[in-house]
């Protein structure tokens, strides 16, 4: 077990947007987090990265409690994150963009250690080539890729992906998800978030499900897509879940 998470509860003022919600996520897996919009998806993410600290509850990293820890310091320990939408370093170059990354991760590289791990990352993520054009010039799926490679630069442990196929193109999808493959077999635990759900089901190992914050499901993709309130929630279609089981089942 690389990361705990223990009875969390984030709220904003009267709303409580991540409910008592509790898990644990085993090392080199892939751990999918779904449910509606609002459910408290990109809020979670924000308090296991440090952006947000819980009213209650704690996250464990290793065994050790980094509920206090703050963000720069988790990225030290080797937690990375991409957000939801890109935000890269639009004067920057692509290699500029990922150096960043490497600078304030786990490594605390300096520049050259920093422009050598960038051009690893940039090669791993599909974007060689692109190292000297600027980051404001990258169509979107270029930009998904360099706020994921910016991530992976960090050298993290565990690296929490919000949405990185949202407004890409079937093909750009499944390219996307070989990369998220090549990233687990590098030995990088992966919490995924995701509204492609036939996507999510073909990749992950285990799944928890978040309805207006709170977990109603965790299992396999499998148990998860037959969980009545799962499917009452939010895949509303048992024929459809089942497809997409199948469908990771063939893969």
């Amino acid at each position: 077990m690389i990361l705990k998470v223990e009875n969390v509860t984030k709220m904003f003022g009267g709303l409580v947007a991540v409910n008592d919600v509790s898990f644990e996520v085993k090392e080199g897996e892939i751990f999918g987090v779904i449910g509606p919009n609002g459910a408290g998806k990109t809020t979670l993410f924000n308090v296991i990265s440090g952006v947000y600290f819980p009213e209650k509850g704690r996250i464990f990293f290793h065994g050790v409690d980094i509920t206090k820890t703050p963000s720069f310091k988790r990225a030290r320990l080797g937690i990375a994150r991409t957000h939801q939408i890109v935000k890269p370093l639009n004067e920057l170059s692509v290699l500029e963009n990922v150096m960043v990354g490497a600078c304030f991760g786990k490594a605390y590289a300096n520049l050259k250690e920093a422009a050598d791990i960038a051009y690893d990352v940039i090669k791993m993520v599909g974007l060689s080539g692109k190292e000297d054009i600027l980051a404001g010039k990258l169509n979107v799926p270029e930009k998904k890729r360099l706020e994921l490679a910016r991530a992976l630069a960090s050298l993290p442990e565990v690296i929490l992906l919000d949405e990185v196929l949202a407004g890409l193109n079937p093909t750009e999808v499944e390219e996307m998800l070989e990369v998220i493959e090549g990233i687990r077999e590098k030995g990088i635990t992966i919490l995924m978030i995701e509204h492609l759900m036939h996507a999510i089901m073909k990749v992950s190992d285990r799944i928890i499900v978040l309805d207006y914050g709170a977990k109603i499901a965790e299992g396999t993709p499998e148990e998860v897509s037959k969980d009545p309130r799962v499917i009452e929630a939010y895949l509303g279609d048992p024929d459809l879940a089942l497809k997409l089981v199948k469908e990771k089942e063939e893969a």
